[in-house]
């Protein structure tokens, strides 16, 4: 309109950095970090932040860089999350479960100028790198985060090998404390590569930007219900989708980062009674895990503990067990390139009305799109028609908003078929129902076809997990000549609990169609992404390997 004008005074790009800048200022002597015996305030956290952007700079690091990060939940790998970009550079977290081939592959592709290394993985950075020397590739510098003022630090024979690298403290000793920082030019720049959970297929390295990072931090303080000054306990690994995003969502609200090295139940409910947790979030691995904690670690919640999870879709009967705990769940549903968080099952005050089972059940959906997304849909992926609201229809849940991914790093096919049609197209299969909320049946790759029947893997496995003797379940098709396909099913079983191929069986013909029964129990551990997700590419391959098979192993 006449009279307006764009210009810095009404227009500044937006960055999750500009969160750090405020909490100093808001929230300054409150504490940002804890881990162990080591406390950052968030005035101290801002100082050690501008002095890695300064450190970085000196060592050659200029916009549009990328830096690794080979390290768990600790502080350093909180502080990379604002310091590189603080850069100008694009933070890359990597896996901590990859091993060094991986490592190589993917630090090859990135073109990393500088790889921080936590002493643990010293070994895997190593491998990684004589392989790339071999290959003539420019080798990243190594920085090695020692991670000795944590009392929960026990340092290795690492140590023997480590001293010719730069040490990260020492690191940012040299840094300056009053350099400035590197405000992105447009708020699409990238802020972050990271690497799909690699479910289905070799991970893909997925783009961020500062606008989505933005945007979808504030939505997931908003769908967490996450109020100003909360404690955060750090079961998510920071290196998947940047921690949910929740890196910065807890920078933005001025709270505390409780930090794991390593997540065990005695460590929750420990750090929960310590530090007076609000909350945390996890894939359904780590409610499992809280549920099924011995007695001689749980402990009473000093209060009620918000907790979201997301990554898979969690059984009605964790879900049930956790309210019994006094943890409040939030059920999101994402994916990388949704920056985590896309959809949120919101609680409707009409269920609390409703039995424990039946209130399990609906908060099992994946629910509707957060505030940061203009949409999520379940559309048929051919027509691109939205599917009928009749809890029937399977279609492609579909995503748009300025919360999905820039793309996907140096892979020009695979972005344009995961937008074609002008929506991110998630893989996922689901139904709508009445009211709207989604619910994922299956990964498209994962539903079982049996004698023309479609059989969602998900509602089998939630069936078998009901069993009071299973501990975990996954569900994949079998070859069959017959049928095309039968259902096969991984169980694990509870510690000190039995159960035979038969009775499994026999649990399931009584709770579901027949077809939909597996006609195959293995009892196994399941092979797991360090998200807490079963890779059944890896079942997938084992069944096919096994070809005829007995009815239980």
């Amino acid at each position: 309109m006449e009279g307006t004008v764009k210009c810095s005074a009404n227009f500044v790009p937006l960055s999750p950095i500009s969160f750090l800048e405020r909490s100093a200022k808001v929230y300054g002597d409150r504490l940002s970090i804890v881990h162990g015996n080591v406390r950052y305030t968030w005035r101290e956290t801002r100082e050690r932040c501008i002095r890695l952007v300064s450190a970085l700079t000196h060592l050659g690091i200029s916009r549009g860089d990328v830096v690794a990060a080979l390290a768990p939940n600790i502080p350093a790998l909180y502080e990379l999350h604002f310091g590189v970009p603080m850069a100008g550079a694009v933070l890359c977290a990597l896996n901590t479960r990859y091993d060094s081939d991986m490592v190589s592959v993917l630090l090859k592709q990135l073109e990393a100028k500088i790889i921080f290394v936590d002493y643990e993985l010293l070994d895997v950075a190593k491998g990684a790198l004589e392989i790339l020397s071999k290959e003539r590739v420019k080798l990243p510098h190594l920085i090695l985060i020692s991670d000795t003022e944590s009392e929960l630090s026990s340092p290795n024979n690492n140590w023997s090998m480590a001293s010719k690298y730069v040490e990260y403290e020492s690191f940012l000793a040299n840094g300056e404390s009053d350099f400035e920082i590197v405000w992105p030019n447009d708020e699409w720049d990238a802020i972050a590569v990271n690497y799909t959970s690699g479910t289905t297929s070799r991970p893909k390295g997925v783009v961020y930007s500062h606008r989505g990072a933005y945007l979808n931090s504030l939505a997931a303080a908003l769908l967490t219900e996450m109020t100003s000054m909360p404690v955060f306990l750090w079961t998510v690994p920071m290196f998947h989708c940047s921690g949910w995003c929740l890196t910065w969502t807890v920078a933005a609200q001025g709270g505390t980062n409780i930090c794991m090295r390593n997540v065990t139940e005695k460590g929750i409910f420990d750090n929960i009674s310590q530090h007076q947790v609000t909350h945390m979030g996890g894939a359904p691995t780590i409610l499992n895990m809280i549920i099924n904690a011995p007695q001689s670690v749980q402990k009473p919640l000093p209060r009620t503990v918000n907790v979201m999870t997301g990554g898979a879709a969690p059984p009605p009967q964790v879900l049930l067990v956790m309210k019994e705990l006094n943890f409040n769940v939030t059920h999101g549903y994402g994916q990388t390139e949704a920056y985590g968080p896309a959809a949120v099952c919101f609680w409707k005050p009409e269920w609390n009305y409703l039995s424990p089972v039946e209130q399990a059940n609906l908060h099992a959906r994946q629910g509707v799109h957060h505030l940061g997304l203009e949409d999520v849909d379940v559309k048929d992926s051919e027509s691109m028609k939205s599917v009928p609201s009749d809890a029937k229809t399977i279609g492609e849940v579909m995503i748009r908003g300025n919360t999905v991914m820039n793309g996907y790093l140096k892979d020009v096919k695979a972005t344009e078929n995961a937008f074609k049609g002008g929506w991110f197209r998630s893989g996922d299969l689901a139904v709508k129902h009445p009211d709207g909320y989604i619910e994922v049946k299956d990964r498209s790759i994962d539903i079982i076809i049996s004698g023309g029947e479609s059989i969602s893997s998900i509602e089998v496995e939630s069936v078998i997990f009901s069993h009071p003797s299973v501990f975990e379940a996954a569900v994949v098709g079998k070859p069959d000549d017959h049928w095309g396909e039968t259902p096969c099913a991984f169980v694990k079983l509870k510690n000190g609990c039995n159960a035979s191929a038969d009775e499994i069986i026999k649990y399931c013909r009584d709770r579901l169609p027949q077809y939909m029964a597996p006609r195959t129990v293995i009892f196994d551990d399941l092979p797991k992404t360090s998200t807490g997700k079963t890779q059944k590419f890896v079942l997938r391959e084992r069944v096919k390997a096994m070809g005829s098979v007995l009815k239980g192993s």
